[in-house]
């Protein structure tokens, strides 16, 4: 194989209460690569479309992404690699995850799979790095596994794979505004107390549980986050509005999409997630902000090939 074309999934990183050890992926919204063998050694990106991004291969987070599993490996060849965006950077939903993501998946399969998954997210936590100074896998993960995955540790790498509901939906609106994750992470505090800390374990555990034992009234408990999202949800126009409108829809739950400024809710079925759509576009009816709704169930899959 000289060539392949990949879907890359838009993600959902901390999914409330799993700050930098959980995500999700979206089986219906991603970007799309092309990539291809060619026999100069060296990583070039040779198209960009839908977005204005770096052509520089140590400028883009595919590139460095790439450049980082080629370090891993002997190869006579190189790679030319198109990047069609459909995710909008700073969006919150995984766009630089996706394009490092994608990748290095992509390159893998050119190469015969000598990497496992786990390897691949360690190599795509590099084109995270350049994206917001710090090499997080709740998006890699997902996006390269698909379904939910918990990064159960760093140090060394240890990503566990979730049981999803098969009838889970997640719908996400992204105001038309940008909030960059490094940015977001700044105004974030270092220290919790105690008290915080035992909240969120239990909700991270609840969640995890309720996931595997498809229990919808666990999963909504669950999705609380009492120590991030009090911090981030200032960036995000009218976060209370939408949080109450989202329940009062039916959702499970809901919380902010990565670093913001996209917000998610979880709901049982579809219909349910149309209906959360709905009560989105009430509450953003009402501003002066453009904004995208996603509606799509949990991919199963990550990166694949179209």
């Amino acid at each position: 194989m000289e060539e392949i074309r990949v879907f890359c999934p838009a993600t959902v990183a901390n999914v409330s209460c799993g700050f930098d050890v959980l995500g999700l992926s979206l089986a219906s919204v991603g970007d799309e690569m092309v990539v291809r063998k060619t026999t100069r050694k060296e990583v070039v990106i040779s198209k960009i479309t839908g977005q204005n991004l770096p052509l520089e291969t140590q400028k883009n987070v595919a590139g460095v992404a790439a450049l980082a599993l080629l370090k891993q490996i002997e190869t006579d060849t190189g790679f030319e690699i198109e990047i069609h965006k459909k995710i909008k950077p700073g969006s919150g939903i995984g766009s630089s995850a996706a394009s490092s993501a994608g990748a290095v998946v992509a390159i893998n399969k050119l190469l015969n799979s000598p990497f496992s998954n786990s390897e691949l997210v360690e190599f795509a936590m590099q084109g995270e790095k350049l994206a917001s100074q710090v090499a997080h896998a709740d998006n890699v993960a997902p996006a390269i596994y698909g379904g939910f995955t918990l990064v159960r540790s760093y140090n060394p790498l240890d990503i566990v794979t979730i049981p999803t509901p098969a009838d889970l939906y997640a719908t996400v609106i992204h105001p038309q505004i940008e909030i960059k994750t490094s940015d977001s992470r700044k105004i974030l505090k270092t220290n919790i107390s105690l008290s915080q800390g035992i909240r969120q374990w239990g909700n991270l555990g609840g969640l995890i549980a309720g996931l595997f034992k498809q229990d919808y009234d666990l999963i909504g408990r669950s999705l609380e986050d009492h120590i991030v999202e009090p911090i981030r949800s200032i960036l995000i126009p009218e976060f209370e509005a939408l949080k109450i409108e989202i329940k009062n829809a039916g959702a499970l739950g809901s919380g902010i999409s990565g670093s913001g400024p996209s917000v998610f809710a979880l709901s049982k079925d579809k219909k349910t997630a149309h209906q959360v759509a709905e009560a989105m576009k009430r509450v953003y009816a009402k501003t002066k902000i453009d904004f995208d709704i996603h509606i799509s169930p949990i991919g199963a899959s990550g990166v694949k090939a179209m």
